[in-house]
């Protein structure tokens, strides 16, 4: 493979964060070109999808993942912890169980969506179900469903566990992320059309609408322009937590491992794991404190840019080419996420679920704390706690239900 134009890391941070101006500054244009286009196109899907158009045709190395293990491990607690800080956790409870019943309904459509794919795809391709080495299609589908439930730390915990081969294990990390993304392009196409999914199912709104007038008037009446102290307040925070989650990631992990060898599959030995959890937990006993006046000033907007550049690096991994090497493997993919897809819809439905729930729900589970809480911001900045949470829950449950996945899936094999 030819090695790239730009492999500096510096270089290429610099090339995202100029696509990232370029999306942000177009997408608020008054002109009616850009207005006509991001009516079509979320500005959120191209700060995915450009960067993977640079890793496809080798402006990028998209195998470089030094910019994305910074962004992750970095920026992303950080930005986690800045997201809570104006948590009100009262008036999420208020929000009532939908959301929590949506997010569930997600995790049972990729336990039983998987099966369902491997199963009707194998129809067509019956090699789907042969062997049961470590490059087997089903060993390799565990590892998504892990992914899809709970986020990268539960995805290596399943590679672990079953002994998926690095073959199959690459080739389902390209499924992954493009069947993923492409799911994410649907749900935020679908965000402007919310109103019209909550009155045609008779969604009671009342709740959310009362959370997003309560978190816009209170910004309405604290909101002031940042000074330099206040922004340096904001990073230490949002940093600072994270150097504390990140310390105690160190010892728990460890700690986990040593005695209580069998919560391995439960995702408690992942470092990973506990840096979410603990970073969320600090952000949410911030907003207790005094620290959830840094809102004012604009400390959920410095964890959203972090969360952009974090989403950048995730593009700079896809290839849309690795779609041609093994369509097989996605089309797999896709009947899968349309299994999740279609009881997302019928339980919204069922239960007269804002969109809002369904979207978020789905995006808590396929997307994890990366994206869920944009999804979220998408229908309302006041809303991205709400992602956050449900995220978290998704790590809790990620691996115990993709290994469950993994017993189904191996039961299919021949």
């Amino acid at each position: 493979m030819a090695e790239a134009m730009v492999t500096n890391p510096a270089s290429v941070l610099g090339l995202l964060m100029a696509v990232l101006g370029a999306v942000f500054y177009t997408s608020t244009s008054p002109k009616a070109f850009w207005r006509r286009f991001y009516r079509y196109v979320p500005a959120l899907l191209l700060c995915y999808f450009v960067p993977s158009l640079l890793n496809t045709f080798g402006v990028i190395d998209g195998n470089d993942k030094s910019l994305y293990y910074v962004a992750s491990r970095y920026l992303l607690p950080a930005a986690l912890v800045l997201l809570t800080l104006n948590l009100d956790l009262k008036a999420i409870a208020s929000l009532g169980p939908k959301a929590v019943i949506l997010f569930l309904a997600g995790t049972v459509g990729i336990v039983i969506g998987a099966p369902i794919a491997l199963l009707l795809v194998s129809a067509l391709f019956p090699s789907l179900l042969d062997g049961h080495g470590p490059d087997a299609v089903w060993r390799g589908m565990t590892t998504v469903a892990g992914s899809w439930i709970g986020g990268g730390a539960n995805q290596t915990a399943m590679k672990e566990i079953y002994g998926v081969g690095d073959a199959i294990f690459s080739a389902m990390i390209a499924v992954d992320v493009l069947v993923a993304n492409a799911w994410m392009a649907v749900l935020l196409i679908l965000v402007p059309r919310a109103s019209a999914w909550d009155a045609k199912v008779g969604a009671d709104t009342t709740a959310l609408d009362a959370l997003k007038h309560k978190m816009a008037a209170w910004q309405e009446e604290h909101a002031k322009i940042p000074l330099l102290r206040d922004l340096m307040l904001i990073l230490a925070v949002g940093f600072g937590a994270t150097g504390l989650a990140h310390y105690g990631a160190d010892w728990l992990a460890p700690w986990f491992a040593a005695n209580f060898p069998g919560l391995e599959k439960y995702s408690l030995h992942s470092g990973f794991f506990w840096l979410m959890v603990m970073a969320t937990t600090l952000g949410v006993l911030l907003s207790l404190t005094r620290a959830h006046k840094l809102e004012a000033v604009g400390a959920s907007r410095v964890g959203s840019a972090f969360i952009y550049v974090l989403v950048a690096t995730i593009g700079m991994h896809m290839d849309i080419a690795a779609i041609l090497d093994s369509p097989v493997y996605f089309l797999l993919g896709a009947v899968w996420m349309l299994v999740h897809a279609t009881i997302m819809l019928l339980v919204a439905r069922a239960i007269r679920a804002p969109l809002f729930y369904m979207a978020v729900g789905s995006q808590a589970n396929v997307g994890g704390a990366a994206s869920a809480p944009v999804v979220a911001s998408a229908f309302h900045p006041a809303l991205a706690p709400v992602g956050v949470l449900l995220a978290v829950l998704g790590y809790v449950l990620g691996t115990y239900m993709a290994w469950f996945c993994g017993q189904i899936l191996q039961s299919l094999a021949q």
